[in-house]
Protein backbone atom coordinates (compact mmCIF):
# COMPACT_ATOMS: atom_id res chain seq x y z
CA UNK A 1 0.00 0.00 0.00
CA UNK A 2 1.38 3.90 -1.09
CA UNK A 3 2.61 5.66 2.15
CA UNK A 4 0.15 7.98 2.92
CA UNK A 5 2.75 11.14 3.53
CA UNK A 6 3.85 10.30 -0.37
CA UNK A 7 0.27 10.37 -1.67
CA UNK A 8 -0.93 13.58 0.14
CA UNK A 9 1.96 15.02 -1.07
CA UNK A 10 1.43 14.24 -4.35
CA UNK A 11 -1.79 15.73 -4.53
CA UNK A 12 -0.70 18.62 -2.89
CA UNK A 13 1.15 19.05 -5.66
CA UNK A 14 -1.27 18.41 -8.23
CA UNK A 15 -3.88 20.78 -6.78
CA UNK A 16 -0.95 23.53 -6.72
CA UNK A 17 -0.35 22.71 -10.42
CA UNK A 18 -4.02 22.49 -11.57
CA UNK A 19 -5.10 26.16 -9.71
CA UNK A 20 -1.70 27.65 -10.88
CA UNK A 21 -2.81 26.67 -14.23
CA UNK A 22 -6.47 28.50 -13.51
CA UNK A 23 -4.68 31.52 -12.95
CA UNK A 24 -2.39 31.82 -15.51
CA UNK A 25 -5.31 31.21 -18.12
CA UNK A 26 -7.35 34.23 -16.47
CA UNK A 27 -10.08 31.57 -15.71
CA UNK A 28 -9.51 32.33 -11.82
CA UNK A 29 -10.20 36.44 -12.23
CA UNK A 30 -8.23 38.94 -10.27
CA UNK A 31 -9.75 39.49 -6.77
CA UNK A 32 -11.90 36.17 -7.34
CA UNK A 33 -11.63 34.24 -3.56
CA UNK A 34 -12.34 31.48 -2.42
CA UNK A 35 -11.88 28.96 0.70
CA UNK A 36 -10.08 25.39 1.66
CA UNK A 37 -13.25 24.04 1.63
CA UNK A 38 -14.78 24.97 -1.66
CA UNK A 39 -11.62 24.03 -3.74
CA UNK A 40 -11.50 20.71 -1.50
CA UNK A 41 -15.43 19.83 -2.62
CA UNK A 42 -14.35 20.92 -5.73
CA UNK A 43 -11.72 18.17 -6.06
CA UNK A 44 -13.06 15.83 -3.95
CA UNK A 45 -10.73 15.66 -1.81
CA UNK A 46 -9.94 16.05 2.37
CA UNK A 47 -9.64 19.84 3.72
CA UNK A 48 -5.32 19.05 4.43
CA UNK A 49 -3.73 18.43 0.64
CA UNK A 50 -5.75 21.56 -0.55
CA UNK A 51 -5.29 24.16 2.25
CA UNK A 52 -1.22 22.82 1.52
CA UNK A 53 -1.32 23.86 -2.01
CA UNK A 54 -2.87 27.31 -1.09
CA UNK A 55 -0.38 28.34 1.45
CA UNK A 56 2.37 26.84 -1.28
CA UNK A 57 0.81 29.27 -4.15
CA UNK A 58 0.67 32.01 -1.67
CA UNK A 59 4.21 31.92 -0.72
CA UNK A 60 5.08 31.99 -4.99
CA UNK A 61 2.86 35.57 -5.45
CA UNK A 62 0.10 33.33 -7.37
CA UNK A 63 -2.73 33.21 -4.45
CA UNK A 64 -2.82 35.54 -1.67
CA UNK A 65 -4.22 35.16 2.25
CA UNK A 66 -7.11 36.39 2.98
CA UNK A 67 -7.56 36.38 6.91
CA UNK A 68 -11.55 36.67 6.47
CA UNK A 69 -12.09 34.86 3.43
CA UNK A 70 -9.96 32.03 2.71
CA UNK A 71 -7.75 32.58 -0.25
CA UNK A 72 -7.87 35.19 -3.58
CA UNK A 73 -6.23 35.78 -7.04
CA UNK A 74 -4.09 39.29 -6.33
CA UNK A 75 -4.82 42.40 -8.59
CA UNK A 76 -1.20 43.13 -9.68
CA UNK A 77 -0.55 46.77 -11.07
CA UNK A 78 1.93 47.91 -13.77
CA UNK A 79 3.89 49.42 -11.03
CA UNK A 80 4.21 45.89 -9.54
CA UNK A 81 5.03 44.42 -12.86
CA UNK A 82 7.60 47.17 -13.56
CA UNK A 83 9.04 46.02 -9.95
CA UNK A 84 8.94 42.42 -11.03
CA UNK A 85 10.73 43.43 -14.36
CA UNK A 86 13.64 45.32 -12.54
CA UNK A 87 14.40 42.12 -9.96
CA UNK A 88 13.81 39.66 -12.79
CA UNK A 89 16.84 42.01 -14.92
CA UNK A 90 19.11 42.12 -11.21
CA UNK A 91 18.93 38.32 -11.94
CA UNK A 92 19.81 37.67 -15.89
CA UNK A 93 22.28 40.52 -15.64
CA UNK A 94 24.55 38.16 -13.36
CA UNK A 95 24.01 35.28 -15.38
CA UNK A 96 24.95 36.93 -18.46
CA UNK A 97 28.18 39.03 -16.60
CA UNK A 98 29.06 35.15 -15.45
CA UNK A 99 28.69 34.29 -19.13
CA UNK A 100 31.34 36.53 -19.82
CA UNK A 101 33.52 35.42 -17.39
CA UNK A 102 34.08 32.19 -17.66
CA UNK A 103 31.20 30.69 -15.75
CA UNK A 104 32.04 26.96 -15.20
CA UNK A 105 28.38 26.22 -17.52
CA UNK A 106 30.07 27.83 -20.53
CA UNK A 107 33.93 27.51 -19.78
CA UNK A 108 33.70 25.04 -22.63
CA UNK A 109 34.00 26.09 -26.83
CA UNK A 110 30.93 27.57 -28.01
CA UNK A 111 30.89 24.13 -30.29
CA UNK A 112 31.31 21.55 -27.20
CA UNK A 113 29.09 18.54 -27.99
CA UNK A 114 27.47 19.57 -24.22
CA UNK A 115 27.29 23.04 -24.01
CA UNK A 116 25.81 22.99 -28.44
CA UNK A 117 22.99 20.06 -26.98
CA UNK A 118 22.01 21.79 -23.98
CA UNK A 119 21.54 24.84 -25.91
CA UNK A 120 19.37 23.13 -28.75
CA UNK A 121 16.76 21.72 -26.42
CA UNK A 122 16.74 25.60 -24.99
CA UNK A 123 15.91 26.92 -28.44
CA UNK A 124 13.44 24.49 -29.23
CA UNK A 125 11.04 25.34 -26.08
CA UNK A 126 12.11 29.28 -27.53
CA UNK A 127 10.97 28.02 -31.10
CA UNK A 128 7.72 26.74 -29.59
CA UNK A 129 7.42 30.02 -27.50
CA UNK A 130 7.60 31.99 -30.76
CA UNK A 131 4.96 29.60 -32.63
CA UNK A 132 2.34 30.31 -29.66
CA UNK A 133 3.18 33.69 -30.25
CA UNK A 134 2.88 34.37 -33.81
CA UNK A 135 -0.26 32.23 -33.27
CA UNK A 136 -1.77 34.56 -30.49
CA UNK A 137 -2.13 31.40 -27.76
CA UNK A 138 -1.11 32.89 -24.50
CA UNK A 139 -1.26 29.55 -22.48
CA UNK A 140 0.60 27.72 -24.97
CA UNK A 141 3.32 30.24 -24.77
CA UNK A 142 3.48 30.54 -21.33
CA UNK A 143 3.79 27.10 -20.64
CA UNK A 144 6.81 27.13 -23.20
CA UNK A 145 8.02 30.75 -22.01
CA UNK A 146 8.53 29.13 -18.18
CA UNK A 147 10.29 25.97 -19.87
CA UNK A 148 12.47 28.10 -21.64
CA UNK A 149 13.48 30.69 -18.92
CA UNK A 150 14.04 27.32 -16.43
CA UNK A 151 16.26 25.42 -19.02
CA UNK A 152 18.05 28.36 -19.53
CA UNK A 153 18.61 29.47 -15.93
CA UNK A 154 19.45 25.44 -15.15
CA UNK A 155 22.62 26.13 -17.74
CA UNK A 156 24.93 27.98 -15.04
CA UNK A 157 24.69 25.58 -12.34
CA UNK A 158 22.59 27.06 -9.20
CA UNK A 159 19.63 25.75 -8.61
CA UNK A 160 19.25 28.45 -6.53
CA UNK A 161 18.92 31.14 -8.87
CA UNK A 162 16.85 29.13 -11.68
CA UNK A 163 14.01 28.43 -8.45
CA UNK A 164 14.21 31.80 -7.42
CA UNK A 165 14.25 33.06 -11.56
CA UNK A 166 11.59 30.82 -11.94
CA UNK A 167 9.13 32.01 -9.24
CA UNK A 168 9.47 35.78 -10.37
CA UNK A 169 8.54 35.10 -13.67
CA UNK A 170 5.38 33.01 -12.89
CA UNK A 171 4.56 36.16 -10.81
CA UNK A 172 5.05 38.24 -13.97
CA UNK A 173 2.69 35.86 -15.97
CA UNK A 174 0.09 36.01 -13.28
CA UNK A 175 0.58 40.17 -13.95
CA UNK A 176 0.58 40.31 -17.32
CA UNK A 177 -2.72 37.74 -17.70
CA UNK A 178 -4.91 40.01 -16.05
CA UNK A 179 -4.18 42.70 -18.67
CA UNK A 180 -3.46 40.85 -21.57
CA UNK A 181 -7.02 39.08 -21.62
CA UNK A 182 -8.51 42.30 -22.50
CA UNK A 183 -7.19 42.17 -26.01
CA UNK A 184 -9.49 39.59 -28.72
CA UNK A 185 -6.81 39.20 -30.47
CA UNK A 186 -3.12 38.63 -29.53
CA UNK A 187 -1.42 37.22 -32.47
CA UNK A 188 1.28 39.79 -33.25
CA UNK A 189 1.43 41.53 -30.33
CA UNK A 190 3.14 39.39 -27.86
CA UNK A 191 7.22 39.28 -28.07
CA UNK A 192 8.80 35.99 -29.33
CA UNK A 193 12.84 37.03 -29.31
CA UNK A 194 13.61 33.86 -27.84
CA UNK A 195 15.89 31.96 -30.16
CA UNK A 196 17.69 35.20 -30.81
CA UNK A 197 18.14 35.14 -27.15
CA UNK A 198 19.84 31.75 -27.68
CA UNK A 199 21.97 32.69 -30.61
CA UNK A 200 23.57 35.75 -28.91
CA UNK A 201 24.38 33.15 -25.39
CA UNK A 202 25.79 30.40 -27.87
CA UNK A 203 27.77 33.69 -29.78
CA UNK A 204 29.35 34.41 -25.69
CA UNK A 205 27.41 38.34 -26.31
CA UNK A 206 26.51 39.00 -23.02
CA UNK A 207 25.44 42.49 -23.73
CA UNK A 208 23.32 41.53 -26.71
CA UNK A 209 21.45 39.06 -24.62
CA UNK A 210 20.87 41.77 -22.09
CA UNK A 211 19.88 44.10 -24.96
CA UNK A 212 17.35 41.31 -26.18
CA UNK A 213 16.19 40.97 -22.58
CA UNK A 214 15.74 44.66 -22.07
CA UNK A 215 13.39 44.75 -25.47
CA UNK A 216 11.31 42.00 -24.04
CA UNK A 217 10.87 43.58 -20.73
CA UNK A 218 9.93 46.89 -22.36
CA UNK A 219 7.99 45.62 -25.00
CA UNK A 220 5.44 43.33 -22.82
CA UNK A 221 6.01 46.63 -20.36
CA UNK A 222 4.68 49.13 -23.20
CA UNK A 223 1.54 46.69 -23.81
CA UNK A 224 0.47 46.68 -20.09
CA UNK A 225 0.61 50.50 -19.73
CA UNK A 226 -1.10 50.87 -23.17
CA UNK A 227 -4.02 48.22 -21.74
CA UNK A 228 -4.27 50.13 -18.48
CA UNK A 229 -4.46 53.42 -19.57
CA UNK A 230 -6.27 52.80 -22.77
Amino acid sequence: MPDGTVTRSTLRQQIADALRDEVLAGRLRPGRAFTVKEIADQYGVSATPVREALVDLSAQGILEADQHRGFRVPEYSVTDYRNMIEARSLVTDGMFQALTAGHPAFGTPPDDPRTTAALTTVRRRGEEAQRAAAAGDLTVLIGYDLRFWRELSALFGNPYLADFLHRLRVRSWVCVVQHLLRLPDLRGRLWAGHSDLVDALARREAETARAIVADSNAHSLALLEHLTNG
